[in-house]
């Protein structure tokens, strides 16, 4: 990415065509008319509107031209976009623009927004380096839930220092704006590049998860959850260094009055929400972290969402009810251990799911290197011998889960019914030895 052209101030450094009643002095914004025809160069050849071609031959015509001269004048005037489309071009660079200044920061362009808050590429003046700047948007900022909501991501934030998450630098208020400084993310976002790629390679997909881990082990040794591991939170440099992104869901697990007062409310986005999350339950743990990067590496090594539906509702419910159709199902190239791990990290039952981000790293790294998951493995070996045994054992993967105990082992049902095999073999030996000996 390059470094962008900074966002001017002034609204006639966009290069609006100048009526008859302008008098203004062709000399007074000079660099304003510069970097204001930089950037309606750049959006109109974005846009579609015209080639590199023809806004450079724009260019070369506007530097013999006078001073108060406007790259757009030119643009409209050869034909090269119509007055309509450079009002729509005009209204776009508005619309990216903050309202106010923040002190210390110089504003360079729009990064992207979302229903909490949009985010800006700026420039911190004082150590002259590219930070994002996180704005709660005007219609929110009078709201004191939303507020406290925005400072509790920036505190919440503040408190994980780790290199596989996006690091906080200030939080604050200038006039009527609340923002939040970040680290700025030189790359693209997963959410991106599963749309530029359909579907990410199993390798590239295993290094992608395992630094998503390491950023949960983290969170969760510092006792926070995200609650919101989705596609879009994930961030990649262009040194291929992954970083989680996006606390606003965030939550202290040693927040009680904050887990009581949540509870009944699904907090989390359907496609990769848990199971626990979209049933509104108080008592979330970093399971649920599990579940979402899980279903995360599902979409990452499919192309698709583990669950689909008409609206958020039917998704959830289907989260909650519907089994998971395995990935390699759907991919059948996938290796048997990933089909493993995405499985146990999807498990319906928080209990039945890695139970924290180590033992997922374990499985990962042992994947990545060709062999067997060491913790999903298991429950896949005995439902493996029991099909074995019988041609017609018609035992479910989820009966067979239920048939172990919760640290792996097996639980005294299974005893019984083993116990109940052997004496059913001894009893049928002495009746064996009885009929021998009667004949």
């Amino acid at each position: 990415m390059t470094d962008p052209t900074p966002i001017p101030n002034n609204p006639d450094a966009l290069g609006q065509p100048r009526g008859a009643n302008d008098t203004r002095s062709p000399g007074d914004s000079a660099a304003g008319r510069s970097s204001g025809d930089t950037i309606v160069g750049r959006v109109v050849v974005e846009r579609g509107l015209a080639t590199s071609d023809e806004v450079e031959k724009c260019r070369e015509l506007l530097k013999r031209l006078p001073p108060g001269s406007r790259l757009c004048d030119i643009l409209i005037q050869k034909e090269v976009i119509t007055r309509r489309q450079y009002a729509r071009v005009q209204r776009e660079l508005e619309s990216e623009r903050p309202t106010q200044a923040i002190p210390g920061y110089q504003m360079m362009k729009k990064l992207g927004a979302g229903a909490m808050a949009a985010v800006f590429l700026a420039k911190q003046l004082s150590l002259d380096r590219l930070v994002a700047i996180k704005i709660l948007p005007q219609k929110v900022s009078s709201d004191p839930k939303f507020i406290e909501r925005f400072y509790k991501e920036g505190r919440a934030a503040a408190k994980l220092n780790d290199q596989n998450i996006v690091g906080a630098l200030d939080v604050g208020q200038a006039g009527e704006i609340h923002y939040f400084v970040m680290e700025y993310v030189d790359g693209e976002s997963l959410h991106d590049r599963i749309l530029r790629q359909r579907r990410i390679s199993e390798k590239e997909s295993i290094q992608i998860v395992m630094q998503v881990a390491k950023a949960l082990k983290h969170a969760h040794q510092q006792g926070f959850i995200h609650r919101d591991i989705k596609p879009k939170n994930i961030m990649i440099n262009k040194a291929e260094v992954v970083k989680l992104a996006d606390l606003g869901l965030a939550r202290a697990l040693s927040d009680r009055e904050a887990a009581e007062t949540e509870a009944g409310k699904a907090f989390g986005t359907p496609y990769y929400i848990s199971p626990e999350q979209a049933k509104g339950k108080a008592d979330i743990g970093p399971s649920a972290d599990i579940y979402g990067l899980g279903a995360t590496f599902y979409h990452m090594v499919t192309g698709k969402v583990p669950f689909e539906g008409k609206n958020p509702t039917e998704v959830m419910q289907k989260q909650i009810r519907e089994p998971l159709v395995p990935p390699d199902h759907v991919v059948a190239e996938l290796s048997n251990g990933v089909a493993l791990i995405i499985e146990m990290m999807m498990e319906k039952n928080p209990k039945d799911r890695y139970q924290n981000a180590s033992q997922l790293l374990e499985d990962l790294e042992v994947v990545r290197d060709g062999n067997d998951p060491i913790h999903a493995r298991s429950t896949h070996s005995l439902a493996s011998s029991l099909e074995k045994s019988s041609a017609e054992n018609t035992t479910t993967p989820t009966e067979v889960r239920q048939l172990q105990g919760s640290s792996g082992g097996i639980s005294w049902k299974f005893l019984l019914i083993g116990g109940l095999l052997v004496a059913s073999v001894i009893v049928n030996l002495a009746l064996l030895l009885l009929r021998s000996r009667n004949g």
